[in-house]
């Protein structure tokens, strides 16, 4: 199970970002697959998931209604869109995979992509 986020970058306070979380169609299907974030200094958190077979979602509160998490299935490609984002947001960000449904905590997932940095300035 391979995962590679990417989409990263620098972006000013209000302004939106989409990550891409690069997945085979087999991973996409088999796996829930989470959004977490790791800020300087802190523990990592939990963002949103993806919960197969349907890709229902659910999002922590502090980025609810922000952040969407969708699927290109053409591409097997999973999309975190981050809209009108704070200071607060930066970090960087990963995808991972899940055999578990809905989980919300990092341990229950067993396969990471590598992170990207996410940095909003203000």
């Amino acid at each position: 199970v391979q995962l590679q986020a990417s989409g990263g970058g620098v972006v000013q306070v209000g302004g939106s970002l989409r990550l891409s979380c690069a997945a085979s169609e087999r991973t996409l299907s088999m796996f829930d697959i989470g959004w977490f974030r790791r800020a300087p200094g802190k523990e990592r958190e939990f963002v949103g998931v993806s919960i197969r077979p349907i890709g229902r979602t659910v999002y922590a509160d502090s980025v609810k209604g922000r952040f969407a998490i969708s699927r290109d299935n053409t591409k097997s490609v999973m999309y975190l869109q981050m809209n009108n984002l704070k200071p607060e947001d930066t970090a960087v960000y990963y995808c991972a995979a899940s055999s578990s449904h809905g989980a919300f905590r990092p341990d229950f997932y067993s396969h990471w992509g590598q992170g990207t940095q996410v940095t909003v300035s203000s």
